[in-house]
């Protein structure tokens, strides 16, 4: 199989270089253009490809069409030209105007059929690149895999020579999984609006379509609660380590509602309980069992912290901050948490989560947990998410399996796999290795529809690769411990089984490092990987 592929890389980069021989090169006289980077070596891989034609060459008349005029498609559009402008000096400029030349982005018809709501088309020739899909989400997938498809340098903020190619056929794909996501801590430490933003721009590319963010936690509370105030001006005005913290007002989180769903994410915020809760518990006393408010909390240990299961006040508290982080948040899910509550009695944890639960529904979302919630009593619908490992029991997780069987789905996130906050190996300086060392090849070769054994294959909602804080507080920190293995996860959650291959794969994540590179993102340069050289 994987002599196929490598045969048919080099067939559809053949064709492309056939494709383009009257371009004038510009690297020189007699100097020869760098061939079209081939339809099969983008990330996540795509579900079919037939490559063979002519090139589409992107050049100073390119114009990006929108037919129909869709609001949605003109914004996707606009996105695209913003991308490549600045590398191509090209206006680009964008049109309602029907034409067979140019960039077309065309939402619905006939050839979008079976493509689903993320799913598109891409058929790249000499005049003209067109990507259609059914919905806007899947036309903005598309576009990143053209993104892709052209040289690395195109995501440079000033202008480089080109050319700019992209090769000749059609690509037809859609994703395998539903949920595709990616959790940052920002409780540990905090991390400011634009921070998130970079973040998310990142995960984008990958087809990335859900921002799970871990809003509380015992080192930090990090969004305002207009009814409990002093939950995010006093339980977030510190971190790990005792730094200044910090919170989102509630503007601030709409604005990271709506910079997420211009990339087509929705935001599922977490407010985990009833353990990992100091910061809530320091915050107002009542919250807890004795009266008294215990102090900030800046270290790392978990499992010390609980909420009062017995308390009235306990469950006014879940009822106001849940009612008030429903209203601010537009998509279906509520994470309500449930990990690590060694301080909460296993009866009062059924009790909570039974308490709970409802609530949830009650203000319209579907409730997540993680995969504990499966040792109480999950609710019609409920979502868990698996973050056990090799070592974790075999009762625990037939526990899940058993849920799984009689209808909870599952969002799998093996803490050994998918937890970008692992070191990749003993000399990584940052991270944790509570889980082992999970290098770029563990992280990628796993399969989701067969992970979890007795667990159906259709009880699995899609994947997560969480990143935890205690170690990271910096942008640099992120992209260091994200980049390479988040693209691995990413292509687990979107393309085909039968396209999973470490060794096709690792081949075309080498070839993301220079594009990683004219980002600015410093990812960690792992031996397992054939980087190109700098």
């Amino acid at each position: 199989m994987r002599r196929r592929r490598l045969l048919f890389s080099l067939l559809l980069a053949a064709a492309a270089g056939l494709g383009t021989a009257a371009v004038p090169p510009m690297g020189g006289p007699g100097a020869a253009a760098p061939a079209a980077t081939p339809l099969d070596q983008v990330i996540p891989a795509p579900a079919s490809v037939r490559g063979g034609g002519e090139a589409f060459t992107l050049g100073e008349g390119t114009r990006i069409r929108v037919p129909g005029g869709s609001g949605e498609a003109k914004k996707i559009a606009g996105h695209l030209a913003g991308l490549l402008r600045p590398a191509t000096g090209y206006g680009l400029p964008v049109t309602t105007k029907d034409g067979r030349d140019g960039i077309v982005l065309r939402l619905g018809g006939s050839g979008t059929k079976g493509l689903g709501d993320e799913g598109y088309r891409l058929t790249s020739g000499g005049r003209a690149v067109t990507i259609s899909a059914a919905r806007p989400a899947g036309l903005f997938h598309g576009v990143q895999t053209l993104r892709q498809l052209l040289p690395p340098d195109v995501e440079r903020q000033r202008d480089r020579p080109g050319p700019w190619r992209i090769a000749g056929g059609t690509i037809a794909d859609s994703p395998r999984y539903a949920y595709r996501g990616a959790m940052l801590d920002v409780s540990r430490h905090f991390f400011t609006v634009a921070q998130v933003k970079r973040y998310i721009d990142q995960l984008a590319m990958y087809k990335i379509n859900k921002l799970h963010l871990h809003l509380s936690d015992d080192q930090g509370w990090r969004i305002a609660i207009k009814s409990w105030p002093r939950l995010a001006t006093y339980g977030g005005s510190t971190q790990v380590g005792g730094g200044p913290g910090g919170y989102y007002t509630k503007d601030d989180y709409r604005e990271i509602i709506r910079y997420a769903a211009a990339r087509y994410l929705t935001v599922v915020p977490e407010i985990d309980m009833p353990g990992h809760t100091n910061a809530a518990l320091a915050s107002y006393a009542p919250l807890n069992c004795n009266g008294q408010a215990p102090p900030l909390y800046t270290g790392t240990s978990v499992g010390f912290s609980s909420l009062c299961v017995p308390k009235k006040e306990t469950y006014d508290f879940v009822d106001d901050v849940l009612r008030e982080l429903a209203a601010l948040t537009p998509g279906r899910y509520l994470h309500i948490g449930g990990d690590e509550a060694h301080s909460t009695s296993h009866e009062d944890y059924v009790t909570f989560m039974d308490k709970v639960q409802p609530v949830v529904a009650k203000y319209g979302k579907t409730v997540v947990g993680w995969h504990q919630l499966t040792g109480a009593h999950p609710a019609k619908g409920a979502i868990a998410q698996y973050w056990g490992y090799d070592k974790t029991g075999a009762a625990e997780r037939r526990q899940v399996a058993d849920a799984a069987r009689n209808g909870t789905r599952l969002v799998l996130s093996p803490a050994d796999r998918a937890y970008l906050d692992m070191k990749y190996d003993k000399n990584t300086p940052l991270g944790l290795s509570w889980a082992g060392y999970v290098g770029v090849e563990r992280s990628y070769d796993w399969d989701p529809g067969s992970y979890l054994q007795d667990a159906p294959a259709d009880s699995v909602l899609g994947v997560e690769a969480p990143l935890w804080s205690e170690t990271l507080s910096t942008s640099a920190h992120i992209e260091y411990m994200a980049f390479p293995r988040l693209p691995g996860i990413a292509e687990l959650g979107w393309s085909p089984a039968s396209t999973h291959d470490w060794d096709d794969y690792k081949v075309r994540l080498a070839a993301q490092g220079p594009r990683w590179d004219a980002l600015g993102i410093g990812y960690y340069r792992s031996p397992e990987v054939p980087w190109p050289a700098r």
